[in-house]
């Protein structure tokens, strides 16, 4: 009874052991010792898609695995075939559709109860998926290292020690040092500057804790000692059971951004300065009109203190009403981009003094080109405004004391074209203002005579030479109408080039006439004394013989050339009536 017990006992386990293998969701299947199939489970049959009819006494190697795996397979049944067991051998499987399968295998010795091998048992585990993964997995892990190695931004990597585990190329020409001369290294004590080693040791603490730091400035020294500045992030790096493993940081060289950053702040200085400093009035406003820039000369010339303006409306507070419509228009057109040059500013200080400026309108823009205010660059000109008002006054004063002289006057350009005749030479000469300006002085208002002359006198006062008191006849046509003695004076214009020349006369014409009538008695009284009919001298203060007449000369016998210049009384008088003639 008890035999029979035991026979039922061990055939409850056998069958157990066979829906087990049958049923178990690993891939199982068994050879004997031909190496023909004895064993083939379900899930052998899932995963091949031969049934269990199609493969039983099969060879399995034959049938089920693929040429280039067979002699590798082979090798691993017969070492089982002869006791050596075989596990996690990495089972080749094509199914029946063509699909590839991998299963981790087992390879285990089978043997009746008298302990002589009758097969093998492979036990498996479909690891096709998990192929793919890994496959994959490392795929991206490959494409990591190549990315890491090759991206464009500094990129290293640290252990949980701080050794440095990662040294892509890009950091390796920015600092200059190989990753062979990196790994294995104390990053911060080895390549960061000293007054950063603290902060960078708190981040990577805080990245081996898992916190993430990003846009952490560091300064890393290059091997030839240069300091170089980089942005970077530090994040954790972690294992395949998400323990952390240590920190990669990925960075971006700011170096040249920090200087150019230094460099727009320096110009940014020097432009405040130039602006607080500049002589000349400048004023900024915001796109709401509001004061942002007043510097020491506006400051100094409308008496406001920088302080009084800033945040203020310009127009509202500092514009005369009458003036502030136009302002405000010069500012509008500046805030939409149209810039104003040479705009008259009338401004009032704070002390009710006058100004006006000269202004610029321009408009100010930030870094990426949009309209933030306007900044007006000033001259004073309430000064040059006055001496400008002046010398217009003097200059109209100066065109009517020439148009209304009691003197000719007139003027010439540089190329002898009359540009003044003033009332009275008009009346003079009988030639219009209007029949004279802009037409050649010699050619057609002097004669023929006096041309060379005239021409001489113009050409010498334009190159500053002037002449003085020069008699000048004018003629219309064929007929004296006046004689002038005039002075040529060069003319000047504001810079001191010679741009004409002026004539300044006197009318002579009844001097000269009354010149010549004299002549004509003169001349008279002289032929009356020679040829009269008594004897006629005359003497000087001196008493020297000035006149001798004809008469004279037949009574004495002296000739006149005899008597001329001799004194009288000692030359041609008796001794005795000398005192007496005396």
């Amino acid at each position: 009874e008890d035999s029979t017990n035991d026979v039922a006992y061990w055939k409850q386990i056998a069958d157990d052991l066979a829906r087990l293998i049958q049923k178990a969701n690993a891939p199982i299947f068994g050879i004997d010792i031909e190496g023909n199939v004895s064993e083939w489970n379900d899930k052998t049959e899932t995963i091949t898609g031969y049934s269990r009819i199609e493969a039983i006494g099969k060879p399995l190697v034959k049938t089920y695995i693929q040429p280039e795996n067979r002699n590798a397979v082979n090798q691993v049944l017969q070492k089982a075939l002869h006791g050596v067991e075989t596990a996690n051998f990495e089972l080749p499987l094509l199914s029946k559709s063509g699909k590839r399968y991998t299963v981790l295998l087992n390879a285990t010795t089978r043997r009746n109860n008298s302990g002589t091998v009758t097969g093998v048992v492979g036990v498996g585990q479909d690891i096709s998926e998990l192929k793919e993964v890994v496959a994959e997995s490392k795929r991206v892990a490959e494409d990591l290292v190549r990315l890491i190695e090759t991206a464009n931004a500094p990129i290293f990597g640290i252990d949980t020690k701080g050794k440095v585990t990662e040294w892509n190329a890009t950091a390796a020409r920015l600092l200059g040092f190989s990753k062979e001369q990196t790994i294995g290294k104390d990053l911060v004590k080895t390549f960061i500057t000293e007054e950063f080693q603290q902060s960078v040791n708190e981040v990577f603490s805080s990245a081996l804790m898992g916190k993430d730091t990003a846009n952490f400035e560091i300064a890393l020294f290059t091997k030839s000692g240069e300091r170089k500045e980089v942005l970077i992030n530090a994040t954790t790096r972690r294992g395949p059971n998400s323990e952390i493993t240590g920190v990669i940081g990925v960075g971006q060289d700011i170096t040249q951004i920090r200087q150019s950053a230094k460099e727009q702040e320096r110009v940014a200085d020097d432009l405040s300065r130039l602006i607080d400093t500049a002589n000349a009035p400048i004023f900024g406003v915001d796109v709401d009109g509001m004061v942002t820039e007043w510097n020491h000369k506006a400051a100094e010339m409308l008496g406001f203190a920088k302080g009084e303006t800033m945040g203020k409306a310009l127009v509202e507070h500092f514009i005369q009403p009458e003036n502030r419509s136009s302002v405000t228009e010069v500012l509008t057109k500046a805030l939409a981009g149209e810039e104003t040059a040479n705009y008259e500013l009338p401004l009032l200080s704070k002390f009710g003094d006058p100004y006006t400026v000269l202004l610029n309108a321009t408009t100010r823009r930030d870094s990426r080109g949009k309209i933030i205010g306007v900044v007006g660059v000033g001259q004073d000109i309430t000064t040059l405004n006055r001496l400008m008002a002046e010398a217009k006054r003097v200059a109209d004063d100066l065109t009517r004391l020439i148009e209304t002289a009691n003197a000719p006057i007139f003027g010439v350009d540089t190329q002898g074209n009359v540009t003044e005749w003033n009332q009275k030479l008009a009346g003079l000469s009988h030639f219009t203002k209007q029949e004279t300006i802009g037409k050649a002085l010699v050619a057609n208002f002097i004669t023929e005579e006096y041309h060379g002359a005239v021409s001489l006198v113009l050409l010498k006062a334009l190159h500053g030479e002037e002449t003085a008191s020069f008699e000048l006849p004018l003629v219309k046509n064929g007929e004296k109408k006046a004689v002038l003695l005039l002075n040529a004076t060069t003319r000047r214009g504001p810079d001191g080039e010679v741009i004409g020349v002026i004539c300044v006369g006197q009318d002579i014409t009844q001097l000269n006439a009354m010149t010549a009538e004299q002549q004509r008695v003169a001349d008279d009284l002289a032929r009356l004394i020679d040829s009269a009919n008594a004897p006629i001298f005359g003497v000087d203060i001196n008493g020297m013989v000035t006149e001798w007449n004809k008469k004279a000369v037949s009574i004495l016998g002296f000739d006149k050339d005899e008597t001329i210049g001799k004194n009288l009384v000692h030359t041609f008088i008796q001794p005795e009536d000398r005192k007496s003639v005396s």
